[in-house]
């Protein structure tokens, strides 16, 4: 019974290591990104811009249509004004979440609603993971949503210049006789 003991007692010992480890350790990996990307939009809400540049990578890269802001300091600049005042501009919330399978990359996409809720962009964010636990935005990029019906044209195309003489229209393509039961190898065609 001694010799069991201390066995026993590693086994109650490491068991009760894998009980107290961080919460972080037991996520998937697309939780941790979603949680993560959660919490940096929260720095927009509490109007904590400090808060918000700490989930930037110092090589970041923020789109704004085809041009582009680089690096920590430079994209924190651009984006203070956003955190001046006391209701925030905008919010967001990923909707999708996908991690590459080297678990070091991930995307999180989603809806981008002004202060009244109405969706306005849609953003995406590439994060890198920099320590367990622990992403950093590499990219992010918000595209506009259209807010508009589908546009079909009833009015006909006219070109511009007139067209270059007399048009020739293809010739009609004649139907192929159906094979004759003479031929070898074809079938008969009807009963």
């Amino acid at each position: 019974m001694t010799r069991l003991l201390p066995g026993a007692l590693l086994a109650a010992s490491l068991l009760s290591a894998c009980a107290s480890a961080p919460k972080s350790t037991a996520y998937f990996l697309p939780d941790q990104v979603r949680e993560t990307e959660l919490a940096f939009a929260r720095t927009m809400a509490n109007r904590d811009f400090a808060a918000f540049t700490r989930f930037l990578a110092e090589d970041a890269i923020f789109f704004d249509g085809d041009n582009s802001t680089r690096g920590k300091q430079r994209i924190a600049q651009a984006w203070k004004p956003y955190f001046e005042g006391p209701k925030a501009p905008f919010s967001w919330e990923p909707s999708v979440v996908e991690v590459a399978a080297s678990g070091d990359l991930a995307l999180s996409s989603g809806p981008v609603r002004d202060a009244s809720g109405k969706t306005i962009a849609r953003f995406n964010t590439i994060w890198r993971l920099v320590a367990p636990g622990e992403w950093r935005v590499a990219f992010d990029k918000g595209t506009e949503v259209c807010n508009c019906e589908p546009r079909i044209s009833t009015q006909a195309v006219i070109p511009a210049a007139p067209l270059p003489g007399p048009v020739e229209l293809p010739q009609p393509i004649e139907p192929e006789a159906p094979p004759s039961p003479e031929w070898p190898g074809v079938p008969p065609v009807g009963n």
